[in-house]
């Protein structure tokens, strides 16, 4: 019987690995890898490196959920089909889908999972733009947004954030987690922007 690896990885340094590797843990995984680092490509991605090289016919990948895998629906693909090739099955614990050995891709499945894949890139595509189109006009206005420590990209990022979390459905918890950026900053930048429009 193969073995359970668990992967996990989270895009920023602020950022903890802690629960993902707690969920592995519980279905099972005893070797693990994770790493701090983007999703938006494969590359410097060391951890992922070595559990493909690590990972042989039998065993079974557990990753949390899809976008902890990859953040472009290329990679996400492309890692799936060469696990697979390799006789390794996946599995996505939170979107409850798994691809490979022992268990017949459907077409749903593999519909499935291109949606989801699809969706996590457009997301951060959506979250990409809002925050080029927050830098704009923060450069138009003649503002200088962020201080010494805290990337000014990062800060846009929150703001728009915040300003869309009735569509977005985010918590000030989620967004302080997603950027990086501490919450009484994001409430110190809302009270400047608030000041500057009077």
């Amino acid at each position: 019987m193969g073995e359970k690896v668990g992967y996990g990885r989270v895009s920023g340094e602020g950022q903890e690995l802690t629960a993902q590797i707690e969920i592995l843990q519980e279905a099972g995984c005893v070797k693990l890898f994770v790493e701090k680092v983007t999703g938006t490509s494969t590359k410097n991605r060391t951890k992922l490196k070595e559990l493909l090289d690590y990972v042989r016919e039998g065993d079974t990948v557990v990753v949390s959920k899809i976008d902890r895998l990859a953040r472009s629906i290329i990679d996400l693909n492309k890692i799936v089909k060469e696990l697979n090739e390799k006789g390794v099955s996946v599995i996505f614990l939170r979107d409850n889908i798994t691809f490979g050995v022992g268990k017949v891709s459907t077409s749903l499945n593999q519909l499935m999972f291109n949606i989801l894949g699809s969706f996590a890139q457009f997301e951060r595509d959506i979250i990409i733009e809002r925050t080029s189109e927050g830098r704009k006009r923060a450069k138009a206005a003649g503002k200088h947004m962020g201080r010494v420590g805290q990337p000014e990209k990062k800060i846009i990022q929150a703001l728009e954030l915040m300003a869309n979390r009735q569509l977005n459905g985010l918590t000030v918890a989620d967004i302080v987690k997603l950027t990086g950026v501490p919450k009484p900053t994001i409430y110190l930048k809302i009270k400047d922007q608030n000041y500057n429009k009077k």
